[in-house]
């Protein structure tokens, strides 16, 4: 991975790029949910990240259409869901996505969950290598897959996820997950990176350092994972949040405020209440 100090995007093992920070559009429906998005990308957002279990593809749609920026500068992406992994639906799933949003392509799409107990996950693989080639998509990836997964997927297909999008924050930061994604040149995506405002927003570890840098608690949540070399895709409503979600580089964190930060990590850190919608197995 590497990313342009400029422009702030992050280039993906198959040459594709991404920004370094994204908008979560989980929850976000409606027309409610194209006004925050379109906002959002006035706001200076580049990358809409989706699913098809989220049940806003047209929302997301809607809001490229709206939102008066070119499509070529955004990226978009979307998910595919667990029970959708047998071959031919998994191609059919991602072109009715393109249907619901009415683009012509997604710049990046995944497989929302391994779905281990089905055990179809490398057959959707070959699914998204295919919609690659047929040009629906730019680039793929894959969500919450663990190390076992990935070379599966690597071993039977010669072919590299761009991306593993995973839960992340300080206090779950799979270090051990992270390492190996960068090992295999897979860049690593952060849902929930805020934690789901969480505890982690109060924790007086990470008030210390905001104070330092002039700074609130979530900048330095979301510059954390910049400088661990991940790209978070936070969610928020307001023009005010929306900004300060994004205004992160115009400092950066020492290597004391780095370790200091990974002593947060615990054992329950995992977000307990997951809705099952973000990877969905039936």
């Amino acid at each position: 991975m590497s990313v342009h100090d400029n422009e702030l995007w992050v280039t993906l093992n198959d040459g594709t790029t991404l920004p370094a920070v994204g908008f979560g559009t989980y929850t976000l429906n409606g027309t409610q949910g194209v006004d925050d998005m379109v906002k959002a990308i006035h706001n200076g957002y580049r990358l809409l990240d989706s699913a098809f279990n989220y049940e806003n593809e047209g929302a997301v749609g809607r809001a490229v259409a709206q939102c008066g920026v070119a499509r070529e500068k955004l990226r978009v992406v979307s998910k595919l869901p667990g029970r959708h992994h047998a071959y031919d639906e998994a191609i059919a799933t991602v072109e009715e996505s393109l249907y619901r949003t009415g683009l012509d392509y997604f710049d990046l799409y995944l497989i929302h969950w391994p779905n281990p107990i089905q055990n179809h996950y490398v057959e959707a693989w070959r699914a998204m290598i295919e919609v690659q080639k047929r040009g629906l998509v730019r680039s793929i990836g894959v969500c919450n897959f663990l190390p076992e997964h990935l070379q599966r997927l690597i071993d039977e297909t010669g072919v590299t996820p761009s991306i593993n999008q995973i839960e992340l924050h300080p206090y779950f930061p799979q270090a051990e997950q992270r390492a190996w994604d960068t090992a295999h040149g897979i860049v690593t995506e952060s849902w929930s990176p805020l934690g789901r405002a969480s505890a982690v927003l109060q924790n007086p570890t990470l008030k210390v350092i905001a104070d330092r840098h002039g700074k609130s608690i979530p900048q330095i949540i979301l510059r954390w994972h910049t400088q661990l070399g991940a790209i978070p895709i936070p969610k928020a409503s307001s023009d005010a949040r929306q900004i300060e979600n994004l205004s992160l580089f115009d400092f950066t964190l020492t290597d004391d405020d780095m370790a200091k930060i990974a002593t947060l990590a615990r054992p329950d850190g995992r977000i307990a209440d997951q809705d099952p919608a973000r990877y969905e197995e039936f």
